[in-house]
This record gives structure tokens, sequence and C-alpha cells, in this order.
């Protein structure tokens, strides 16, 4: 009866969207662009494409599973004050995006906006950002691109590992509809690599960013431990802010 229940309330589980009106108006403090991108199969992908002037590069980026741009909006800030344009979508039914939510379209509406951000810059200044649920999204592009760098903050192995950590007495990689398994698509991503995982997460356990690191290419993947980090409040360690300057 749990099995069957994990199976037809998954979507409900692992997305926590909230909804925008189509006539809601963001305020941010920096300069920005709303985007309405229409999908081959006819979903609408908002998403705001944040600018500064002489960016440094612009960052893709994939937020986590809850929540709409209004919230992660301001987190796109932090990254402009650094120097880098950021575009950032809300994946549908999220926000005021639209469509059928599927594992296949997650990754295909990745793609959307690579090949949409490919007609302002230069692929090779283009850096994939996936936090919580959005790094493994983020991955996925990295194996089929070539991005100058891809951060993963708060990554798991894969959907099924985390999964497994909530659910160990029931066969959940036989039950999932989302997979994401970013250990298979790590393996193939040329470009650096930056993980970001707290000890203390309640979420995305540690161990498995741990894992994660353990299959991705050594020669170019670093790992950066936030001692007392949990899943959502990284940015309030020096750890973290000290890393993620270095990489960008």
């Amino acid at each position: 009866m749990v099995g069957t229940l994990l199976y037809a309330l998954q979507e409900k589980i692992l997305f926590h969207p909230t909804v925008l009106s189509q006539e809601f108006k963001f305020q941010f403090s920096q300069t920005f662009e709303e985007l309405f991108l229409k999908t081959e199969d006819e979903a609408t992908i908002n998403a705001l494409h944040f600018k500064t002037e002489k960016p440094k590069g612009v960052i893709l980026y994939f937020h986590g599973n809850a929540g709409d741009l209004s919230r992660w909006g301001m987190v796109a800030e932090f990254y402009v004050k650094k120097g880098y344009d950021v575009l950032m979508m809300d994946y549908r039914t999220f926000g005021k995006s639209t469509g059928k939510l599927s594992e296949a379209a997650l990754y295909a509406d990745a793609e959307f906006c690579y090949n949409y951000l490919k007609g302002y810059y230069l692929e090779h200044d283009i850096i994939l950002y996936g936090r919580s649920l959005g790094t493994g999204i983020a991955t996925y592009l990295a194996s089929k691109h070539k991005p100058k760098q891809l951060i993963l903050e708060t990554p798991y192995y894969s959907m099924a590992d985390v999964a497994k950590s909530k659910f160990p007495v029931l066969p959940v990689k036989y039950l999932l509809k989302y997979k994401l398994p970013s250990h298979e698509f790590i393996r193939d991503v040329k470009c650096p690599i930056s993980i970001f995982h707290g000890t203390d997460d309640e979420v995305v356990p540690y161990r498995s960013a741990q894992k994660l690191f353990q299959v991705a290419p050594s020669a170019h993947t670093t790992f950066i431990t936030i001692d007392g980090g949990n899943h959502s409040n990284l940015i309030r360690f020096d750890a973290f802010l000290k890393g993620i300057s270095k990489v960008l």
C-alpha cells in the first residue's frame, strides 16, 4: 500500500511549486528581462535573464524543487553582483510556466534554455549551476555540451539514492518516475566540476554527494565540504562564500 501511494503521489512529494498569475510583476534590485519561451510541444517556459555591464560570462541556473522565480530571482542577484549575467527558468507548473511536467521535459527545457543562451554568448562563457533538484538537470546538460564549468550545490548521486534514504524498505528504483541519474551523466562531463555540500544536509544526505564525487572525473572535480551546513543555508558559511568566489 505504501509503495502504491509513493508511486501515485511522487510528483507531489518531489515537486512543491508555487503558481504565479500571468500578470504578476517581478521586482528585483538588478536589471533583468522577463522571457516567455515557447517549446515545440506548446509549453511556455517563464525565465528571467539578469544582465550586468561587461559580464564575465553567464550562469544558467537550475533551482530547487520548491517556490518560483519571485523567490529564486533573489538568489540570482547574488551572482549578478559577482559580475555575471544569469538566466534562470521556472520548471513546468512552477510560477508562470505551463505544460506537462516530466523528466524528459526537464531535460528538453534545459536544452532549450542552453541553446537560447548560445544565441547571445560564446559557449565557453556559459556556466551551468544546479541547486538541489536542479543539479541533476545541470549535470545532464553538461554531459551533452561544452560549457565553461559545472557548479553543483547540494547534489545527489541519483534520485533513487535519495529516495532510498527516505524509504529504505521499499524498491524505490522500480517505483520512481523521475530517475535523474547524476552519477551516469557526470562521467561524461569534460569541463571543471565544483561540488558544494553541507555535512548536516537533512534533504540530500552528505553521503549521496560523496558517492557522486567518487564517480566524477577526478582530474577536474573539486569537492567543497561545508561543515555544519544543511540543505538551504550554505550561503551563510564562509567556506561556501570563499569557495564560490574562487570558483567564479
